[in-house]
């Protein structure tokens, strides 16, 4: 309907534009003819619009049922393709089941079978690390059986031992215990120090240093004296073992009294042993004007040296205290003030040596001269023999005819010199100029 509204209103639209066409191409048509013609084209226009309303309903109708019929085939063609798409899906689904089952039966049937090959692995393994656990276990338990015999036969030695040191540490408190024993320990032991520094003939054993009387210090160190005297270095061992263990007892029990009373007869027993070095060993100039008391044990000497009373025993007495590490500092010390005398007194000796050495040498150089001056003198005669004398004989000899060397020999008769070259006789000649110079 809307086609036909459009159609009719186009063909109003011409007809007015034919009007004015009209009205303006002829002004001399009357009205009646305009009016005669106007009606005549609305019948006209009326009758092309109904046929065209018809045509245009007929068109309508016709279109629409070629609509429907094409919609119907769509809607068929549709439902065929959604009925064999839905077939396929169905089908397609159905495979899918299928496949999906039988993939599910190989993966249960590869599971399974995985399983069942991961048991086996497993139970071999298991088995396998049963046996090494075992295996190693054993060897642990029969490692750490051998460790423990072992350990305890260490203990049971140690145990031998310590019985052992046991007994030696007896043994040593009895010796300890004894004056005379502990006497000669300390001794000993002085004895080892003095051998493992200085040389045999540096000192003397069990020496009558005063010259006089029946006391005998243990260890004397020989100095140098004037000319040859010797001045001897008393060292005296000591070892006052009762006293300084009541003081070790008294400092571990702690009792101030106890200290201080086993401290001062410590002081009165080294002070009395200091006088007895003192009186019996020193006695300048067969001595030195001091003497060295020894105490083995670096314990006590600490103690001793602690107590601040050694300046005391050096200025009273003239008694240097010393233990096992400062006496082998001292006797360093007393080497090397040996070798340095030693050295001093081979000086005047070398110094000899080197001035005999000097005159002889001065000799010796005199003679290189007057041999030098002969050798130069004996090879300007050479030059001279060789050069002027040998160039005249050759200018001389230039117009003589040479022979064979067989002939030259019989000819001056030295056939029986043959041996005998000219580079022989230059040297003969040469040796006896030089024995007339």
């Amino acid at each position: 309907m809307q086609i036909a509204s459009i159609i009719f209103m186009a063909v109003i639209a011409v007809l007015v534009i034919v009007l004015i066409v009209i009205v303006v191409g002829s002004k001399k048509e009357t009205a009646e003819s305009v009016r005669s013609s106007v009606l005549d084209m609305a019948g006209r226009i009326q009758d092309s619009d109904r046929n065209s309303s018809e045509m245009l309903d007929k068109r309508l109708k016709e279109t629409a049922d070629l609509q429907d019929k094409r919609m119907k085939e769509s809607n068929d063609h549709v439902d065929a393709r959604l009925g064999d798409m839905s077939k396929r899906i169905s089908d397609m689904a159905f495979e899918n089941e299928q496949k999906l089952e039988n993939v599910r039966k190989t993966m249960e049937t590869k599971i399974s079978a995985l399983q069942e090959d991961n048991n086996t692995q497993l139970e071999k393994m298991r088995e396998t690390v049963d046996e090494k656990l075992q295996k190693t276990l054993e060897e642990r338990i029969s490692k750490s059986f051998e460790m423990v015999n072992k350990s305890l036969q260490e203990v049971t030695d140690g145990i031998g031992a310590m019985k052992t040191i046991a007994k030696d540490v007896n043994g040593l408190s009895n010796v300890l215990s004894n004056v005379k024993t502990r006497g000669i320990v300390g001794e000993i032991q002085l004895g080892a120090i003095l051998k493992e520094i200085l040389s045999p003939e540096q000192y003397e054993e069990n020496v009558n240093t005063v010259g006089h009387g029946q006391n005998r210090v243990e260890f004397a160190i020989k100095l140098p004296g004037e000319g040859s005297d010797v001045v001897y270095l008393p060292i005296d061992s000591k070892f006052p073992g009762e006293t300084y263990q009541q003081y070790k007892d008294a400092l571990d029990s702690g009792d101030k009294q106890a200290i201080d009373s086993a401290g001062k007869k410590l002081d009165t027993v080294i002070k009395s042993e200091a006088k007895d070095i003192h009186d019996k060993y020193i006695e300048p100039p067969q001595t030195t004007d001091f003497a060295i008391m020894f105490l083995p044990f670096e314990g006590l000497y600490a103690e001793v040296i602690n107590r601040g009373f050694v300046e005391t025993l050096q200025k009273d007495y003239k008694v240097v205290i010393s233990g096992p590490t400062t006496m082998s500092a001292l006797l360093n010390s007393l080497q090397m003030g040996f070798k340095t005398l030693a050295i001093q007194k081979h000086t005047s000796e070398v110094w000899n040596t080197l001035s005999a050495v000097k005159t002889e040498f001065g000799k010796f150089t005199d003679t290189l001269l007057s041999a030098q001056n002969k050798i130069t003198k004996a090879n300007d005669d050479l030059g001279k023999l060789i050069g002027t004398r040998t160039n005249k004989i050759n200018k001389r000899l230039e117009e003589v005819s040479e022979m064979s060397e067989a002939e030259a020999q019989d000819v001056l008769g030295t056939g029986a010199l043959a041996g005998f070259s000219r580079e022989s006789a230059i040297d003969a000649s040469f040796e006896q100029q030089t024995g007339e110079d």
